[in-house]
This record gives C-alpha cells, sequence and structure tokens, in this order.
C-alpha cells in the first residue's frame, strides 16, 4: 500500500523542539526554576523565537511547564493524581485530605446543584456553600465549591462565625458526624470561569477539569462538591475496582 498523504507529512519544527527542551528540563532543571528568557532560549537550540514560542506552549499544555504573572516560565512539579473512582469512602474534610478550607457562606444552589440534591430549582432554600483550595509545591491546582444543605448539619452551632474559615471547617464537622454511604463522581473538561481562574493563576477560559460528586447518607444526597482542576498539572487515577463509566 502507499504512504498516505499524513504520513507523508514532515514533523513541525516546533514538535522536535518540544522533544529537546523536554529532555532538558529532565536533566539541566529543577522543579520550580525559572527557564531563561526566550532570546536566550532561542539561542540555545538554535532556532526562531517563534518556533521556541509554539514549543513552549505545547509544553505547558502538557503540564511540564507553568507560566506564572510576575515570575516567568518555570519548571512544573509532576502532575498530582486525581482519584476518580468511588471506592475512597471519606467526607471532605477528612484528615487525610489535602484541601483547605477558605471560606463559607449561606447562598442560593445554582439550578443544576439544586437537581443533585434532590431540591426544587425553583424553590430550593439557600445551603451552606464551602469554598476550598487544594496546593501542591505552594501552588494552587484546585479549587472547590461544596454544597451543604442546612439538613444535613441541623446541629451545626449557631455560635460559630456566620462566615469565613471558621464557619467552613464547622460545617465540614458536622458533616462527618454523618454515616457515609457511598459517593457517585462525574468528570468532564471544562473551561475555567472568573473566580476559579483567578485562584488557579489561570487565564478564564483556560482548560479544567470539572469533578462533581455527590456524597450519600441515610439515603439520600448530603452534599455535592464541585471540583475545578487544572488540566495542565493534573492527571486522573482510577481505584482498583475500575468503576469507569462511559457515558453514551
Amino acid at each position: 500500500m502507499g504512504t498516505t498523504q499524513l504520513e507523508s507529512v514532515p514533523e513541525p519544527k516546533y514538535w522536535h523542539l518540544k522533544t529537546v527542551i523536554g529532555e532538558a528540563l529532565d536533566t539541566d532543571f529543577a522543579v520550580g526554576e525559572i527557564l531563561p528568557n526566550e532570546r536566550d532560549l532561542a539561542a540555545r537550540f538554535g532556532v526562531a523565537r517563534a518556533t521556541l514560542r509554539q514549543a513552549l506552549e505545547q509544553l505547558e499544555l502538557e503540564g511540564r511547564l507553568q507560566r506564572r504573572r510576575g515570575v516567568g516560565t518555570t519548571v512544573a512539579p509532576p502532575r498530582v493524581g486525581v482519584d476518580v473512582s468511588t471506592t475512597q469512602h471519606q467526607w471532605p474534610g477528612a484528615t487525610e485530605d489535602n484541601w483547605r478550607a477558605q471560606d463559607c457562606a449561606t447562598a442560593d444552589v445554582p439550578a443544576a446543584v439544586a437537581r443533585l440534591l434532590d431540591l426544587d430549582p425553583a424553590a430550593a432554600p439557600p445551603v451552606h456553600t464551602v469554598r476550598r483550595i487544594r496546593l501542591t509545591h505552594g501552588q494552587p491546582v484546585a479549587a472547590e465549591q461544596l454544597y451543604v444543605p442546612a439538613s444535613s448539619v441541623p446541629a451545626l452551632p449557631a455560635i460559630e462565625a456566620p462566615s469565613g474559615p471558621a464557619r467552613a471547617r464547622a460545617v465540614l464537622r458536622e458533616l462527618q458526624r454523618l454515616t457515609l454511604e457511598g459517593q457517585d463522581r462525574a468528570v468532564e473538561l471544562g473551561s475555567a470561569r472568573a473566580d476559579d481562574a483567578r485562584e488557579l493563576d489561570r487565564l478564564p477560559g483556560s482548560p479544567v477539569l470539572v469533578v462533581t460528586t455527590r456524597y450519600l447518607s441515610a439515603g439520600r444526597t448530603a452534599a455535592v462538591s464541585l471540583g475545578t482542576y487544572r488540566a495542565d498539572t493534573c492527571r486522573l487515577t482510577f481505584g482498583d475496582a475500575g468503576d469507569l463509566q462511559i457515558a453514551s
């Protein structure tokens, strides 16, 4: 059989350069180290700056590099594993999780989340909304909105602050008093909203992984989490149960 048209297309110059720079990142640079400026890098590899930019952009998409405002281009840490299996049974805020409570407020629930909580979107009461962030190597990699109906935490102390990190921790403590019967999780590719982009040091519209989790207790949905993960620094992992399902 003859050579197909695609097979005859030569490899783009920037793609070969991406491989060369990737090898240099493994041997010549440390995690967090700032790369030389574009002029010096272009001279080092003997390429035009336009070609260099294409290679750097591809490495950033692959999570090898990070561009940080006011800092420059740095070598990215290893990707963070995001466990999307449903075999790990623990409430948000458990001792071993890697999230930091940022804020909590009582707010109206989005219609899509109301439906997940089995609430009427047109008449859903305000719920506790906990904002959390996850860091690795000192850099934010994920932001989360956790929606908890008042019925899930009826004993929430009235003396606690009405908002802020202290209130967030109180909601999480009360939630952990419930018996967790199970959880289900869905993952989709999305675009960073303005508030998430700001916390994750990304531009609005940057690619993100959106992980939606329902926490089940006493035969109902006790809480819903919307986690927004940087697509350039996170990878999905699956438990031993192999419970990945492909939606049609």
